[in-house]
């Protein structure tokens, strides 16, 4: 997903390679301004916001946004006696968060004797996404981590021959799927409701949240658990596949034009931290506050 998350360019399983004639480093970090006026929300009360955003990508992990000290709100940072160190960036001082009589322990970090390389962080702050009641790009509430400016997705629709069997049953044929292509994953394929045996689908119990399309819910077909999936109400930008199904290649049979689909490796999304753990109202708040 994006730049250093899943198989981007900076990933821990990047699937690309950098035409350059000598080995890079084996861990790059790239910062970068967001050029977009980001706000944080705690307490009630604004308790930054900026137009000088620093986002950070470290392999493996989501996007990170720095802010300026001088646009947090005054006392709305407390230092505590906790020093971590980052492999990269070295010592790390930690916060408590503070607005009126809201307050939460080490919640806020800030890199205090950086490499050279890395004077693009100097005098910054980044906040724990978490901790804190939100945060926002203008108006709009931004769920789930910092947006990744290099994640895309692009939906086409095919007149492909899509067939989806388990168990030597027809589960779907379809010639009008849509395929979603989603940076880092390889394509996804979209079938109507119409073109899926009415019985085939049986509701699966747990949900996960993608800060891209919104809320999944998931479908057992026979004795293949959660071998589909289903955004039913999509976000805005992904509208087009709500409440259209795909599949798993490696619990179905899945055939496009006769060919077979396989899983490909690094596929699976693997959840980091708690930047994934979210109510189901927030998750299907669509961004908004």
């Amino acid at each position: 997903m994006g730049l250093s998350w899943q198989q981007g360019p900076l990933g821990l399983g990047a699937i690309g390679h950098f035409l350059v004639p000598g080995p890079l480093p084996e861990r790059l970090l790239f910062a970068e301004p967001l050029r977009r006026r980001m706000r944080v929300r705690y307490g009630g009360v604004w308790i930054a916001d900026s137009e000088d955003v620093v986002l950070l990508h470290e392999p493996g992990r989501y996007p990170v946004a720095y802010f300026p000290l001088g646009d947090i709100a005054d006392g709305a940072l407390e230092p505590v006696e906790h020093v971590t160190h980052h492999r990269d960036l070295g010592p790390t001082s930690w916060y408590t968060v503070r607005a009126g009589a809201h307050s939460v322990p080490r919640a806020a970090w800030r890199h205090t004797d950086l490499p050279g390389h890395a004077g693009g962080l100097k005098g910054r702050v980044a906040f724990a996404w978490r901790a804190m009641d939100a945060f926002y790009e203008e108006d709009e509430r931004i769920v789930g981590h910092a947006a990744d400016p290099y994640h895309r997705i692009d939906i086409r629709q095919t007149s492909r021959h899509l067939v989806v069997r388990h168990q030597e049953r027809v589960i779907a044929d379809t010639r009008r799927p849509l395929v979603l292509y989603e940076s880092g994953f390889a394509p996804r394929w979209y079938v109507p409701r119409a073109d899926i045996a009415a019985d085939a689908l049986t509701p699966a119990k747990g949900q996960t949240f993608c800060p891209y399309k919104g809320l999944c819910s998931y479908y057992n077909i026979a004795d293949a658990r959660k071998a589909a999936w289903s955004y039913e109400d999509a976000w805005t930008e992904v509208r087009r596949i709500s409440g259209m199904v795909s599949f798993e290649p490696d619990k179905t049979e899945m055939e496009l034009d006769g060919t077979r689909l396989r899983l490909e490796p690094g596929q699976t999304v693997l959840p980091h931290g708690v930047d994934r753990d979210l109510t189901l109202d927030e998750a299907g708040s669509g961004g908004q506050p």
